[in-house]
């Protein structure tokens, strides 16, 4: 009797027990219900926007970021140019040497072009040096977005990094280079100025990156789109070798007009920043802001132009 009275009495707190808990499991259930029902009709009225970054923003921060990126397209365009060649990166000196014999034998002695008291060979390869960065950097900017298309439909990077490492690999054949005409002028018994070669050839190389880079951006933007500026790019570097003073010096113009515009036009005074080094001439602050004027507003241009289209490079490219 004892032990059925226990059997119950277990039986009856056990069933207690479940008619307490039962509830609460079911309101916890129904309270889940409830809460998912709450976030889902909160999540109806939520809405997401994907807009474009600015189109006037370079992006820095995210160029800065993705740096690494930039310098490996640089190494990668170097060693693709020069590995199978024989002499290597030797071309990057033989190349301007043997432009200056040629122009210094067709425009020094043949024409007897002056060089503003240079020696002629100095003149010439000065110039050259400077319309290398900005030829070849135009060049390899304008078709890089192109020539990078499978990157480009692969993974995201900032598309700037493209045009600005094609510029840079310029730059590198220009440094090089560099040594070059440094180790010539004693042969050619020319001055040198070291004062004016520290101050003016960061100018010069400024110069001639920001409006290459503003020119390149421009030109890459359109050609995704239009391929016929392959075609028209290398007969117009063609043509703008003859309208800078690459081989004959801006002094030959009497024209004030065609002076204003060598003033204004920013490779011609980056060449001369550097042709200053070489000899007694000092250029004037007007000279040098009116240049850097004309280049950060073609550099502004390229930029918004860039920015605005690189949406469907992916697509077109």
């Amino acid at each position: 009797m004892y032990k059925f009275v226990r059997f119950w009495g277990e039986m009856d707190s056990v069933l207690s027990l479940k008619k307490i808990k039962q509830p609460a499991k079911t309101m916890h259930r129904s309270n889940r219900r409830l809460s998912f029902c709450n976030m889902s009709q909160k999540s109806e009225n939520l809405y997401f926007e994907i807009k474009p970054k600015n189109t006037f923003s370079l992006g820095a921060r995210e160029l800065w970021t993705y740096r690494e990126l930039c310098f490996f397209f640089v190494w990668r365009d170097i060693k693709v140019k020069y590995k199978q060649a024989v002499l290597g990166i030797l071309w990057v000196i033989l190349q301007p040497i043997a432009m200056m014999l040629i122009f210094t034998a067709i425009f020094s002695k043949g024409m007897n072009v002056s060089s503003d008291g240079i020696p002629y060979p100095i003149f010439a390869l000065s110039g050259l040096l400077i319309w290398n960065i900005f030829s070849n950097g135009l060049q390899n900017a304008a078709s890089s977005m192109v020539t990078n298309s499978n990157i480009i439909k692969k993974i995201y990077f900032p598309r700037l990094v493209i045009p600005i490492s094609a510029v840079l690999t310029a730059l590198v054949d220009f440094l090089v280079a560099l040594l070059l005409l440094i180790a010539v002028v004693p042969f050619f018994d020319c001055p040198f100025y070291l004062l004016k070669f520290v101050f003016y050839l960061p100018l010069s190389l400024i110069l001639c990156l920001v409006t290459t880079l503003g020119l390149g951006t421009f030109l890459a933007a359109f050609n995704v789109k239009y391929r016929d500026f392959q075609y028209i790019l290398p007969f117009a570097i063609q043509f703008l070798l003859f309208v800078n003073p690459v081989l004959y010096s801006p002094t030959i113009f009497q024209s004030p007009t065609l002076r204003m515009l060598m003033q204004l036009n920013p490779i011609a005074t980056s060449i001369r920043l550097l042709r200053t080094c070489f000899s007694e001439e000092i250029l004037s602050a007007s000279e040098i802001l009116s240049s850097f004027s004309v280049a950060f507003f073609i550099f502004v241009v390229g930029i918004v132009v860039f920015r605005k289209t690189e949406s469907y490079f992916a697509d077109l490219a």
